[in-house]
């Protein structure tokens, strides 16, 4: 039985990291620092504790199965298997994911380098994007050099800028933390709790999953226990690493209250900081910070939707899906970041309380003995609510339904769908119960009402 090495499992564990942080993980942090001030310790555990804790939860439980993300939905019924797999991956992927990461690596790594006259330019969006397009897609030509590109390159060059920035601010701190403001003055753990949630990264997690598995199958390892084994340590690896990342970010953003006062958002306040500290060459440093990023996450997600749809339909090879992707990527991303962000929140809202209740239940599995009601009875309820969210957000006119869903414990806060998914589960497993006990007894009468024929 072949082992992994430590050192490779510690570079996949970089790889992971650095396909999960991207250009919005980056700008979160600093601007949850500002708002909670002297309670930041409290508020970036809770962060932590959904921002880094979810994703962590999706890619153990890919590992645990050892398959794909439609396996994992399958266990509701294989076709539900497939639709929400491919919905998954459409929507982080070329439709919404892809684009929007390409979107703000130009708006944030190159826009503000451009003459006035050609920042409103369009032309200037499909030159860089392109180029942009043309990089990933080389680089994901070879998903097995993934490990050497991205976790042994690129993510060493993201972290060393990213702690170049961070120890500058050490050096010279810009301010002291303020007293904490909004929600994080009442409830900081929980408001930096439901802060983590919003990142979204759980979806991208399901995805990412199988990449990990793949590139420890690369090094010949094909033992289930040690492929869960590995995959189970690169991503507390990678966890590390963004709980640290996410802590240095905010703590940024803890000491600029008294520099800059509070920012609209974190983009801006990075933005400043950066020239406080390193004068207008700062936003270079910021640009590759940003620019790498958005880079290796976008690699991450063109892999892994070419790894999956190359293989749900068989006639098209990895390369010609990842051309595919990169192309449509490449035309949505030229609708502009705000045409994106209309069409992709409404609908990351319905899909991803379904994520998160398919990830805790398949860790929960043999709980309930793995029966299809449970899994079905609880994202019927989840989908009740995350439904009327996503219309809610996409403005479609449901008023009278959401002014009902208020009365649910904690839909104000976001998670309306918690308390429907656990009474749906319970009444799956009832009904499920229920017509199990109906099957046995019909099977333990069928011998006697044969006898008595």
């Amino acid at each position: 039985m072949k082992s992994l090495s430590g050192s490779h499992v510690f570079f996949v564990g970089l790889m992971l990291f650095s396909l999960f942080f991207g250009a919005g993980n980056l700008i979160f942090p600093p601007i949850l620092g500002q708002q909670a001030g002297d309670s930041f310790t409290v508020a970036i555990l809770g962060f932590i504790l959904t921002g880094v804790g979810l994703p962590l939860l999706a890619v153990i439980a890919i590992a645990l199965t050892g398959r794909d993300v439609q396996h994992l939905a399958g266990r509701v019924h294989p076709k539900f298997g497939i639709l929400f797999a491919v919905i998954a991956y459409l929507s982080i992927g070329p439709f919404m994911g892809i684009p929007r990461v390409a979107n703000v690596s130009y708006e944030m790594g190159m826009l503000p380098f451009l003459p006035e006259p050609f920042q409103a330019n369009g032309w200037m969006l499909l030159v860089y994007t392109l180029a942009f397009f043309v990089l990933v897609y080389w680089l994901c030509l070879n998903p097995s050099k993934l490990v050497d590109r991205v976790g042994k390159i690129l993510t060493p060059l993201l972290l060393l800028s990213i702690a170049g920035l961070f120890i500058a601010a050490m050096m010279n701190p810009l301010g002291e933390a303020q007293p904490a403001v909004q929600e994080y003055a009442t409830s900081p753990g929980f408001k930096g709790f439901m802060e983590g949630y919003m990142t979204l990264d759980t979806i991208a997690a399901l995805a990412f999953g199988i990449i990990v598995i793949n590139a420890i199958r690369d090094q010949d390892v094909h033992d289930k226990r040690v492929i869960t084994k590995a995959t189970i340590q690169a991503a507390v690896i990678a966890g590390v690493g963004l709980s640290l990342v996410y802590a240095a970010l905010g703590w940024l953003g803890v000491t600029s209250v008294t520099e800059f006062g509070y920012a609209k958002n974190g983009g801006q306040l990075l933005t400043l900081i950066v020239q406080k500290l390193f004068g207008q060459s700062g936003l270079i440093l910021l640009a590759i910070i940003v620019t790498l990023a958005c880079l290796t996450t976008c690699i991450g997600l063109v892999s892994a939707c070419s790894q999956y749809f190359s293989t749900l339909f068989h006639r098209l090879s990895y390369n010609q899906v990842a051309f595919l992707t990169c192309v449509v990527g490449l035309l949505v991303a030229n609708l502009g970041l705000n045409t994106i962000l209309s069409v992709s929140v409404p609908v990351l809202l319905v899909i991803y309380p379904v994520a998160i209740v398919l990830i805790i239940m398949s860790l929960g599995h043999s709980l309930f003995g793995g029966r299809p009601s449970v899994y079905a009875g609880a994202l019927i309820g989840t989908m009740l609510i995350s439904l009327f969210d996503g219309l809610k957000e996409a403005k479609v006119p449901v008023e009278l339904v959401t002014e009902w869903l208020k009365h649910i414990p904690l839909y104000k806060q976001g998670i309306g769908w918690v308390i429907p998914a656990i009474a749906g589960g319970i009444i799956g497993w009832l009904v499920g119960w229920i017509i199990g006990a109906i099957w046995n007894r019909g099977r333990a009468e069928a011998p006697a009402s044969q006898y008595k024929d």
